[in-house]
């Protein structure tokens, strides 16, 4: 599943090489290195980046651009591959998408996945409430033809007309991953909101839809939020017999009830190596305390697990 070739399209970048024609699979090269299978998502570091609508850095503002992440990444951790969160983007017009890319390419970096958030629901009993969903997907699928990134996190919003539906979900999911396809973008699915996205119903998904464009994104932490420790682990099992490109390793996630859920992290790892997992790994550090101390922390410990 994970094919170890790829073609070269028009479009080159340092770490990430893949077809630009529409072809029957992803076809991805990996790195074998462990530190080179690193990425870092831009969301925890939300008080550092600005946000849409908000300036850049200036004088009485010192956020940061997500277009220049990558470079502050790079001289932070001495990795050069992101995943950028949809809401750090300050637009998704052709001009910043093009800045955008003049600075990964510049920094010599890479773009693994791009991890959108969304508030319609693909599994909505309202039909055009699941194709403003579709529609929504398919604008970040061209955002990241447009950048770079070989695939997003397309999240599912829980719909406010109806309980999480396979059928209604697969059927939206399975014309984004055809557009996805067209496009030579994956599709992921991650298993984060506890209501709409529990690990179980998103294998379903993936396997109703059946494709090689459409799969899962592992998160190590967000499941065990639940307080369902055996549930959790046999999700994030699961998730990694269907994950292709993108997985989240955190250590530790708070619940609604504040309590903090730590990650066993030989146990998560091992499942990983189990389902022969070649992805890469992004950090998503999301504990209490300094974002850049624990994901310097998760580089570390995913480096040694990697080895």
């Amino acid at each position: 599943m994970q094919s170890a070739t790829a073609a070269v399209g028009t479009l080159l970048w340092p770490a990430l090489k893949r077809t630009l024609a529409a072809s029957s699979s992803p076809s991805l090269r990996f790195p074998t290195q462990a530190r080179e299978r690193i990425a870092i998502a831009s969301y925890p570091f939300r008080e550092v980046i600005a946000g849409r609508g908000e300036p850049g850095s200036t004088p009485s503002n010192a956020k940061i651009d997500l277009k220049d992440f990558a470079a502050h990444v790079s001289a932070k951790f001495g990795i050069q591959k992101i995943e950028p969160w949809s809401a750090h983007f300050r637009s998704v017009d052709g001009k910043y998408l093009e800045e955008f890319r003049a600075a990964i390419e510049k920094a010599k970096a890479a773009i693994v996945n791009i991890a959108v958030d969304g508030e319609h629901s693909p599994y909505a009993a309202d039909a055009a409430e699941r194709e403003l969903s579709v529609k929504f997907s398919k604008q970040w699928v061209d955002v990241a033809v447009a950048i770079g990134s070989p695939s997003i996190r397309s999240s599912i919003a829980p719909a406010k007309d109806a309980q999480p539906d396979v059928e209604r979900a697969a059927e939206s999911l399975r014309r984004v991953a055809e557009y996805g396809a067209k496009k030579n973008v994956v599709i992921n699915m991650e298993n984060d909101n506890p209501a709409s996205e529990d690990p179980f119903f998103l294998v379903k998904i993936i396997e109703k839809v059946n494709s090689p464009w459409l799969h899962a994104l592992a998160d190590f932490a967000n499941t065990l939020a639940t307080g369902n420790e055996e549930h959790a682990y046999k999700g994030i099992d699961a998730m990694f017999g269907h994950a292709y490109n993108i997985c989240h390793v955190k250590a530790l996630e708070a619940g609604e009830n504040g309590k903090e859920y730590r990650v066993e992290m030989a146990k998560t790892f091992g499942m990983l190596k189990a389902n022969h997992y070649l992805g890469y790994c992004s950090m998503e550090f999301d504990s209490p305390g300094d974002p850049y101390r624990g994901t310097a922390e998760l580089i570390e410990q995913t480096i040694r697990y990697l080895a």
